[in-house]
């Protein structure tokens, strides 16, 4: 019971230090709250955590034959750029109507928990993160090969990225309404956040520092000789 615990520690500490950083998902997150609702931002990273379970299931059988099937992730990758691109320009748009205009592409009816799902599933970066991690995990013979190994990492998991996307569900709306005088420029900001990112990743595709890159270390690293 114990090594379960440890590992279900492991997986909670891993996705909750992961899920810090200012990314896309998280501004998405925030920006939801602020707009619409703490339950709607809720049911987005609900889905979008979802996606990421499963995700690191696949990871956790078959590493092996995800890391050979770099195509695929490159194709992901583009799709992860164009998408925050959107976002951008969603963001910049929105920002140009002035007011409390929303973003283009989250001004629409759709579920938000399907919402979530459907853009984390192209989301290419959380792909060789966890790929990387679970492959130390096993490595070091800390995650065996066993359900139960794997059903504590995965709630560990499931559990770390929702504490952490919480920190901007409701900090994020509560810094913005003490930042009375920022409100108006809220959409610039978060615009300028998703284009940034944009251009960061399109710097690594193009320079093949991005997925290919991480990939193939894995792929190394599955095979050493």
């Amino acid at each position: 019971m114990r090594s379960l615990f440890k590992i279900f520690f492991w997986g909670l500490g891993i996705s909750f230090l992961g899920t810090l950083p200012l990314g896309p998902m998280n501004v998405v997150a925030m920006q939801m709250s602020l707009d619409e609702s703490v339950y709607q931002a809720s049911l987005f990273v609900l889905g979008a955590v979802l996606v990421e379970v499963i995700y690191v299931r696949i990871a956790l059988v078959a590493i092996d034959w995800l890391v050979k099937r770099k195509k695929i992730m490159k194709y992901m990758e583009w799709a992860t750029f164009l998408i925050i691109l959107a976002l951008a320009i969603g963001s910049f748009v929105a920002a140009a109507k002035g007011g409390k205009s929303k973003n283009i592409l989250l001004d629409n009816d759709m579920n938000r928990f399907l919402l979530g799902m459907m853009i984390n599933a192209v989301n290419a970066v959380q792909i060789p993160f966890w790929f990387g991690w679970t492959t130390v995990l096993i490595t070091r013979k800390i995650l065996l090969p066993k359900a139960s190994h794997n059903w504590f990492f995965l709630i560990g998991l499931a559990i770390g990225t929702l504490m952490g996307k919480t920190i901007y569900i409701l900090g994020g709306p509560w810094l913005i309404n003490k930042l009375s005088n920022v409100q108006d420029y809220l959409n610039w900001v978060i615009g300028g956040i998703f284009l940034i990112t944009a251009l960061i990743l399109l710097f690594r595709i193009l320079s093949k520092k991005g997925i290919e890159s991480k990939m193939n270390k894995l792929e190394k690293s599955e095979n050493p000789g």
